[in-house]
């Protein structure tokens, strides 16, 4: 019965977590369609000189507007999302894990921003202007304004995700769950998968593949140096406290 009640107590604060992060979506979509006109004309700033977007019919202008408002809410509830998967397992965590996943927050929304912007100012346009030239030679190209954001959106949001590599490294560093050693004896195989994921989000052309893959490769050994110090200083605190 306990067992049962406990199962229910937990679903029930999953459920609230939950709401609480879909309102804060709401929210963060309706702020979002207030400025969305400003970010539009700073987005097609990227477009190349000469070039115009068309739109095919009003419901292409609501799902631009859709594509631009949701991703910007996405990126505001981040942190809203943290905290509240955070509150959920708090409980169950010792007061060293607890305050070690707490302060990962802000620093896991400033890297998906981070991210964000890299792959805005530098990815994005070297594969949309590839595109663009390749196009260019055999066909009269017009933009369809959703489907260039579509593109866009595409192209950036996942650097967002791959910049957080070092961090989740870090965290799980400091959560005892992975050690330099691990990451250094299989550096080759995430290399491969690392070059992978470079070639499949690039244009096929070996520059672009680069620009793509560096970045990816960086932060990987940008987490394993710092998984070495967070290591390093977890043994210290471990033995310090006559754990180790």
């Amino acid at each position: 019965m306990d067992r049962e009640q406990k199962l229910v107590d937990h679903l029930a604060e999953l459920r609230k977590r939950l709401i609480i992060t879909l309102l804060a979506f709401v929210v963060f979509l309706f702020v979002s369609f207030a400025f969305v006109r400003d970010i539009l004309d700073f987005l097609q700033r990227g477009m190349p000189a000469g070039m115009h977007m068309t739109v095919f019919g009003p419901s292409e202008v609501l799902r631009i507007y859709m594509i631009v408002a949701g991703v910007l809410a996405i990126g505001l509830t981040i942190p809203v999302l943290l905290y509240q998967v955070w509150k959920f397992v708090a409980p169950g965590l010792t007061e060293l894990e607890r305050k070690v996943t707490a302060t990962f927050i802000p620093v896991i929304s400033l890297v998906f921003f981070a991210g964000i912007a890299f792959g805005y100012f530098f990815i994005f346009p070297t594969i949309y202007n590839f595109f663009v030239a390749l196009g260019s030679e055999s066909f009269d190209m017009v933009q369809g304004a959703a489907n260039y954001f579509s593109f866009m959106v595409n192209i950036v949001l996942p650097f967002g995700f791959i910049f957080e590599l070092p961090i989740v490294v870090l965290f799980l560093t400091r959560l005892g769950l992975l050690t330099p050693e691990f990451l250094t004896k299989n550096r080759k195989y995430a290399y491969f998968i690392l070059t992978v994921v470079g070639v499949v989000l690039s244009p096929p052309e070996p520059v672009s593949d680069i620009i793509t893959t560096l970045p990816m490769i960086l932060l990987y050994e940008i987490g394993v140096t710092l998984s070495r110090i967070s290591y390093k200083r977890r043994l210290k605190r471990l033995q310090e406290s006559g754990l180790a």
